[in-house]
């Protein structure tokens, strides 16, 4: 399925912009009102490549419906808007319009810490949502975020192939989607591993020396796991918190994705910028989730929704990768620098990366991920490679050679094909 751009919410100087999936009120109430979900509504479904008559047709006798949605975004004008706006469009274009979709930005209904509930409970239908948050819940899905440190790192090409290769891995790995079943939630994108982590300091911070006794905001156990491991004192600090933070130089750099942090102006206080080049940071990764109403639509509807999916994935990676391009911009503005870590610095990183990942695997139950998600992602890279998204420069070049029409519909299209495709509803 074509993803149809959401251009008017895009800033003029992004390149399609991160994350989730979202959606507008319409007139007939919420999923699983009366008659949606009935035995005598459900009807057929459709095939994924129907034309859209086919899919009317299917549609033709299904009340209409309107669905919630929180995506990651605090509002419409956010550069991580781009993916809730564009997926509410395809939905609700594919469903001729039967489909209204709600968005609510902000985690106005829920924040993530009870997002889970509120997609259990129906007050909302479908979110993004961060299981890594919460590794004792998730500890497979952890496992698999964990490991996405091992896998190679670059500006473009790594990172396609890695979020690949985190859906894949998911949905192969059986524990990963138990544990969404416990909670009575519908996996639609299992992992959504997003941005690359970087450092963003004050200061350059590339060598050993210079990560002895930093002090690093983290956004998870793992990160600060090896935020340790190199000398560094990792330090747990809430996102809105941490412009001040490091303005004030209570801590020395944030240790996340960049994509954020264009959004907040964390490049004036903290404008360089350290990227790995091999093994990087393990991810606080989410998911696109749906809940109890979703399970009690007719299936058509549930195919369109799902079917929306390439779209999620394809826009997802728009968002993250120009936001790099942008926060590489926005450091040179800052008089910053953009450097890799020295090779000592790359070599215990990878070197522990391995280390924790297995660990995490081995006490998750799962020892086989890391090797199923490592063989997904050399899979991956060569199908990345194959469709002409091979970096086209380095890191510190990003802003000059990053394409601003960048546009990944033929990675998630086939993405879907190949993994996503045989857990559609039927």
């Amino acid at each position: 399925m074509k993803r149809i751009s959401s251009a008017a919410c895009r800033p003029a100087t992004a390149i399609a912009m991160v994350a989730s999936l979202a959606l507008l009120a319409g007139c007939a109430g919420s999923v699983g009102g009366d008659g949606s979900g009935s035995e005598d509504s459900a009807g057929e479904g459709f095939a994924y490549d129907a034309s859209q008559d086919e899919i009317d047709e299917a549609l033709a006798d299904l009340d209409p419906v309107t669905i919630k949605f929180q995506p990651s975004s605090m509002s419409e004008k956010s550069i991580l808007a781009p993916n809730g706006l564009d997926v509410k469009k395809a939905i609700e274009e594919r469903s001729g319009g039967k489909i209204t979709v709600d968005i609510v930005w902000g985690q106005a209904i829920a924040g993530y810490d009870a997002v889970d509930d509120a997609l259990a409970d129906g007050r909302v239908d479908l979110a993004f949502t961060l299981p890594s948050y919460t590794p004792a819940e998730y500890p497979a899905f952890d496992a698999i975020g964990t490991a996405m440190s091992t896998l190679p790192s670059s500006p473009v090409a790594s990172d396609l192939a890695a979020n690949a290769a985190g859906v894949q891995a998911a949905w192969e790995t059986p524990e990963v989607l138990e544990e969404f079943e416990k909670k009575n939630l519908v996996p639609l994108i299992p992992m959504l591993a997003a941005g690359g982590y970087s450092t963003m300091c004050s200061k350059p911070m590339t060598s050993l020396d210079d990560w002895k006794g930093k002090q690093v905001r983290v956004g998870s156990a793992a990160a600060g796991k090896q935020v340790t491991d190199l000398g560094a004192t990792p330090v747990s600090l809430s996102f809105p918190e941490t412009y001040e933070a490091l303005q004030r130089g209570t801590v020395d750099c944030d240790l996340g994705q960049l994509a954020p942090n264009v959004e907040a102006g964390t490049f004036e206080v903290a404008p360089n910028i350290g990227v790995a080049s091999d093994a990087g940071i393990a991810r606080s990764a989410g998911a696109i989730t749906a809940g109890k109403k979703y399970s009690e639509l007719p299936v058509a509807y549930q195919q369109v929704i799902f079917d929306s999916m390439s779209t999620t994935f394809s826009t997802m990676m728009e968002v993250v990768i120009g936001a790099k391009a942008q926060a590489v911009e926005q450091a040179k503005d800052n008089d910053g620098s953009v450097k890799p870590f020295d090779d000592d610095v790359q070599k215990q990183m990878a070197t522990y990366a391995k280390t924790l990942s297995d660990k995490t695997a081995a006490k998750a139950g799962v020892d086989g991920a890391p090797k199923t998600l490592g063989t997904a992602g050399s899979e991956w890279a060569k199908s990345v490679s194959e469709l002409g998204y091979d970096d086209k420069g380095d890191f510190a070049s990003l802003d000059e050679w990053y394409p601003e029409d960048a546009n990944y519909d033929k990675l998630g299209d086939e993405l879907f094909k190949k993994v996503m495709s045989e857990h559609r509803p039927e």
